[in-house]
């Protein structure tokens, strides 16, 4: 289990670098973590969500929220047990978390013209540390793979800073 403690409070450099790109409104923060990303973007105007398996972490994001003067909302959520999205969301970020059969679930849950962001590791991050497991790491050009219907307006994959294997995607669902 990871100790949300040591989690980074910074957002995530890619969803920083393109925040521009964003359409306002609905967020849902999928495994939100201590909310980095969350307090972010609420910070910059938009509506959040957060959900994650885990009551520490939720907890945390909501008194960090607090502390920095923004609203959002959190709840605790298996994301492996039959997870499904109600209503539509403009943006659905997740960060540093694979479960495979959830991708049709997001891309069901954003509205059209809807934006995902998705970056987690790819198989070669073994070599810098955790995660090690296959089942939490995707393969080459995976990614791109899993939203290939969709509208793909930024991406990158491979080794960074040296020390961490990635692949990110943003992308727009273009069909209802």
């Amino acid at each position: 289990m990871t100790d949300i403690h040591k989690l980074p409070f910074d957002p995530a450099p890619f969803l920083v670098e393109n925040l521009n790109l964003l359409p306002k409104g609905r967020v849902l923060d999928v495994a939100m973590g201590n909310g980095r990303n969350a307090i972010f973007l609420a910070q910059n105007g938009f509506q959040v969500e957060g959900i994650d398996l885990s009551r520490e972490a939720v907890g945390m994001a909501l008194e960090r929220a607090e502390e920095r003067g923004v609203e959002i909302s959190a709840g605790i959520v298996d994301l492996e047990d039959d997870f499904r999205i109600e209503g539509e969301y403009d943006l659905i970020i997740c960060f540093n978390y694979l479960h495979r059969p959830l991708i049709p679930v997001l891309k069901k849950g954003l509205r059209r013209d809807g934006m995902i962001i998705y970056e987690t590791y790819i198989v070669d991050q073994p070599r810098f540390g955790k995660p090690k497991n296959p089942a939490h790491l995707l393969r080459h050009n995976e990614l791109l793979d899993l939203f290939r219907e969709f509208r793909c307006l930024r991406y990158h994959e491979g080794i960074f800073e040296n020390r961490k294997a990635l692949a990110g995607i943003i992308a727009q669902k273009t069909s209802a």
